[in-house]
């Protein structure tokens, strides 16, 4: 009887044993697969704001190319000298700004999308001011003095969408970034 309790107890203690290692294995194997998962997620989202990120400072950049080109052209008007170069420069500028923001319309989120076309709207009228300006097509109270508080009231929607975008990929603090914006404007 005792050598048939300690064949038992011994045989009992291996499966205990066994059964032990296999939960610690799966413990592990479950483990193992929560972090790969969990790296897998980083690497998406890293993905996905390195995307951005380029998104951002395509529009960005498009956008500021566009805004200096354009405000060149009032001076060039008002001096007659709208150069061929010049508009073929605006040309291009609208054409890079008109392309980047189609592709960032696909990526941005719905506040940065926001930012983007209002910025958008900004530089359409003011081309569009421009163009008619070039053409003498202006409207009533269409001139040079109102395409130049335009351009001065371009660089807010510019701010406010770079603002929105740096929100986005943290870099900034929405308040931390509008106090710096208002003490750029201060000293401009």
């Amino acid at each position: 009887m005792i050598a048939i309790l300690g064949i038992g107890g011994t045989l009992a203690a291996a499966v205990i044993t066994q059964r032990g290692a296999d939960r610690a294995r799966a413990r592990e194997l479950q483990h193992t697969r929560q972090l790969q998962r969990e790296e897998r997620e980083y690497a998406a989202r890293q993905a996905q704001m390195e995307q951005r990120r380029t998104c951002y400072a395509a529009l960005s950049a498009g956008t500021r190319d566009l805004a200096n080109v354009m405000a060149k052209v009032p001076h060039a008007l008002e001096k007659g000298e709208l150069t061929e170069e010049l508009r073929s420069d605006l040309d291009r500028a609208r054409r890079d700004h008109r392309l980047r923001h189609a592709e960032a319309q696909m990526i941005l989120p719905d506040g940065v999308a926001r930012a983007a076309s209002t910025a958008n709207r900004y530089l359409g009228d003011l081309y569009g001011l421009l163009m008619r300006l070039h053409g003498n097509a202006a409207r009533h109270g269409e001139s040079l003095e109102a395409t130049r508080e335009s351009l001065d009231k371009l660089w807010h929607p510019l701010w406010a969408m770079r603002h929105v975008m740096r929100v986005d990929l943290g870099i900034t603090a929405p308040v931390q970034d509008q106090r710096q914006g208002e003490a750029d404007r201060c000293q401009a």
